[in-house]
């Protein structure tokens, strides 16, 4: 017979928030707290991808929240199909160690397609006529019925954008505890986004941030309960710390100004054109892949880069295998910035030009990551009054453009993705059983915690 486990994701969790936090301080206490050396990029795809499978990123693939698809001549962030990620999952283990062995993953990343038992991720719908309404997939399919019945519908606008707050991190644990009490998996995976908000917003140092992990802390508790309820171990961990921040890199238009990046234009918007640039970058928070079409021209990339103000470091063949980054979907040089900086998508220089997609909260379009989207644009005296016509249009079932976003990204305060400089401010472990209790565990050790602790 197996030992339950529960496993919180707590995004942005460091040992500096633990203080605002008396539930998981009190888990902490019980069991053991210790430090979590992650992987370059401390990112939530490559991280996850990690702790699930105890691989690298050169061995399960997941080089960042997305990368340039070279087959298909796109870039590509926050894809959801489990086949991304290579290696044995936690899971896979589990089952073929224990027959009959039960797993629930709720909102981790790359569920969908997932050979677990139960899955509920975030899915919006999207309609013909161009609508984008909150909802979630969920597996087996009537499991999305009863979740929608008793929750509500899931609320995606708070799961991102500027209206992003403790409400999806909230029907996040209603679910876990509902999937705990109904179902009774042997593992449950729980993602909880909250604290990724406003520390990005505002910086961990703000007295916000504090604020945002009692919030969190506090929506914890029953979920900790269920947890003891059912008698499993609960590991609760963290994925990377986000840092203080004050400056972008706009790393796309120092290589489009070079004549290096280029774009083609429609309906007078431009977008970047992969397909013929000699380099560009997917930006991804504090790293950024840049892929470089002609081997003869890495060492002019390479300068050109070494030089754009914020960057800190660029990695070559040997640095990506060293880093654990030596995987072909990584790009050619990957940047990595500076403690204070990171790395904005942007590539247009006249923003007239810009693509009408960089104004709206669209993850899936941008070829990079935008903080900016937790934003509305502090330069747009009208642009409440526009969100509020866009969602009366809404309501009224008609086409609308919630384009509020700001075309810079100045106002961010924190980030991630550098390795930490102070554990303090990096990730961190804390688990019931004290039987394993260490000071360290890495995030390439930690399926094999999950499996020692389920003996």
């Amino acid at each position: 017979m197996t030992t339950p486990l529960v496993v919180l994701d707590v995004v942005g969790l460091t040992p500096r928030l633990l203080p605002h936090m008396p539930n998981l301080s009190k888990l902490a206490a019980d069991g053991f707290q210790a430090e979590l050396g992650t992987v370059l990029p401390a990112v939530t795809c490559s991280v996850q991808s990690t702790l699930l499978t105890g691989e690298l990123p050169s061995g399960h693939g997941v080089v960042g929240n997305g990368w340039y698809f070279r087959d298909l001549g796109e870039v590509l962030l926050w894809r959801q199909h489990n086949a991304l990620v290579g290696g044995e999952k936690v899971w896979q283990a589990l089952k073929r160690e224990h027959p009959g062995y039960t797993v629930a993953n709720v909102c981790w990343w790359y569920a969908m397609g997932a050979d677990v038992d139960w899955t509920v991720t975030p899915r919006p719908i999207y309609y013909a006529d161009g609508r984008k309404e909150p909802d979630c997939y969920a597996w087996p399919p009537p499991l999305h019925d009863r979740l929608t019945a008793r929750l509500g519908d899931f609320p995606l606008f708070t799961y991102w954008g500027p209206r992003a707050g403790l409400e999806s991190s909230r029907w996040i644990c209603r679910a876990a505890r509902l999937l705990l009490a109904e179902e009774r998996p042997d593992l449950t995976l729980v993602y909880l986004p909250h604290l990724d908000y406003d520390l990005q917003r505002y910086g961990p140092d703000d007295p916000r941030a504090g604020q945002a992990a009692a919030a969190l802390d506090e929506l914890l508790g029953p979920l900790l309960a269920a947890a003891r309820e059912r008698g499993a171990t609960t590991v609760a961990l963290s994925e990377y710390g986000i840092t203080r921040a004050s400056r972008p890199v706009e790393i796309n238009r120092a290589l489009r100004r070079a004549g290096l990046l280029h774009v083609h234009t429609q309906d007078g918007m431009e977008y970047l054109d992969p397909w013929t640039s000699r380099a560009f970058a997917v930006a991804d928070h504090q790293i950024a892949h840049v892929y470089v079409r002609d081997p003869a021209d890495l060492g002019r990339v390479r300068s050109l880069l070494a030089e754009l103000d914020g960057v800190d470091r660029i990695l070559d063949a040997d640095g990506k295998a060293e880093a654990g980054l030596d995987h072909e979907r990584s790009g050619d040089l990957v940047a990595v910035a500076a403690s204070n900086a990171w790395f904005a998508y942007y590539y247009w220089l006249d923003d007239s030009r810009a693509p009408d997609f960089a104004r709206l909260v669209e993850i899936h379009r941008k070829p990079g990551y935008d903080p900016a989207e937790l934003f509305m644009d502090p330069a747009d005296r009208a642009v409440k009054l526009r969100a509020a016509m866009a969602l009366a249009r809404k309501k009224a079932g008609l086409r609308y453009m919630m384009n509020v976003v700001p075309l810079n990204g100045r106002m961010v305060r924190g980030t991630h993705g550098r390795l930490p400089a102070d554990p303090a401010d990096g990730p961190v472990l804390i688990c019931s059983d004290p039987s394993v209790a260490r000071d360290r565990y890495h995030a390439t050790e930690v399926k094999d915690l999950l499996l020692r602790l389920s003996r």
